[in-house]
């Protein structure tokens, strides 16, 4: 082997060390972001729907919560970059859990197939599906982060939807959208603490 080749292979072997992270480690590095984009993209979101149940008729707020909850995903995108988290940032280096959040946030808009049937059958039954189903994501993020707050949001979220759904037939497009809308806040401000807490650790 020649000298150039040695080089080349030293070089190679470092690079690989450097690159190569354990999947603890990765999650390590991944529970230190913010995680306040999506969040606050969703309390946005919900916030619309809200105004629109309290001042539009329910064919328009229909609509109102199709469009919004939808674009949860591209407005966190958006957000991501006031928040210094950047999910489109090519430079940072690759973590095998920025994947599998983002995996969770696939499946929360694949749930639509199940909300949509529904809607068609019963309208009053949209802001029940969705603000559930799409909420189910968190159970998962909170296990990747190590934290209880996921596991408030979902559960939280879940039973004080069905609960409203029940309690206000009449008025399922205002309190529904409000519950979730106060455990948006809830959630961000947690994830506020959280994170001053990890910077307190470093």
């Amino acid at each position: 082997m020649g000298i150039q080749e040695m080089h080349h292979t030293k070089s190679y072997s470092r690079f690989m060390q450097h690159d190569i992270r354990t999947l603890e480690e990765q999650r390590d590095e991944f529970k230190q972001s913010k995680f306040l984009a999506t969040p606050i993209a969703g309390l946005i979101a919900w916030t619309a729907v809200l105004i629109s149940g309290l001042f539009f008729s329910d064919i328009i707020t229909v609509w109102v919560l199709f469009i919004a909850t939808g674009s949860i995903v591209y407005l966190g995108m958006g957000i991501s970059k006031l928040t210094g988290e950047n999910f489109l940032d090519k430079n940072k280096p690759k973590n095998t859990f920025d994947k599998l959040f983002f995996y969770t946030v696939a499946q929360a808009v694949l749930v639509y197939a199940i909300a949509i049937p529904f809607f068609m059958e019963n309208y009053t039954s949209l802001p029940l599906t969705v603000g559930i189903l799409t909420g189910l994501m968190w159970l998962p993020f909170s296990w990747i982060i190590d934290h209880w707050v996921g596991i408030f949001h979902s559960v939280v979220r879940t039973f004080s939807v069905l609960l409203l759904w029940y309690l206000f037939p009449e008025g399922r497009f205002i309190f529904i959208p409000l519950v979730i809308v106060l455990i948006y806040i809830i959630t961000i401000f947690v994830l506020t603490r959280r994170l001053k807490d990890i910077k307190k650790e470093l």
